[in-house]
């Protein structure tokens, strides 16, 4: 395993597709990867093994403030650090671009995440019911400051 960091370009927009139709239930678009990759409010960082996109965490920032859209890590590349160096970079770009802060949502089932993101400071702020559309799960709001 060789795996290196590079930012989202157009030759990877199938690649990533496809793996976030490996890992979520209700994948993106190419349309809305191409759209992200178009904004200057986006930032995407991908985990590549040669040329193989194997993960992936964006960013979108507005006014100072950072949500982190997706982070996903292929299934036979779990448990291996990938996502903490995804989430790790992600959270060096919101310091370099004077972020307050940076917030996600994640299903309140979805404990490895929420140990994730615990582990790098992220703290529950609240929830949505009702969340995500495939089964209404609610969504926990979690949120991680910067300028302390």
């Amino acid at each position: 395993m060789n795996i290196h960091y590079d930012t989202l370009k157009q030759e990877y927009l199938d690649a990533i597709t496809s793996l976030d139709k490996l890992c979520f239930s209700i994948p993106w678009s190419k349309n809305l990867f191409a759209s992200e990759l178009a904004s200057s409010l986006a930032h995407y960082v991908l985990a590549l093994d040669g040329e193989s996109v194997v993960g992936y965490c964006g960013i979108q920032s507005v006014a100072g403030e950072g949500s982190i859209t997706n982070i996903a890590v292929a299934p036979a590349y779990r448990n291996r650090g990938i996502a903490s160096k995804l989430l790790e970079q992600i959270i060096d770009y919101g310091r370099a671009h004077k972020l307050d802060f940076i917030t996600l949502e994640v299903r309140e089932s979805n404990t490895s995440a929420i140990n994730l993101y615990t582990k790098y400071g992220f703290e529950l702020v609240g929830s949505r019911k009702g969340y995500y559309a495939d089964n209404h799960e609610t969504a926990l709001l979690m949120t991680k400051i910067l300028t302390q």
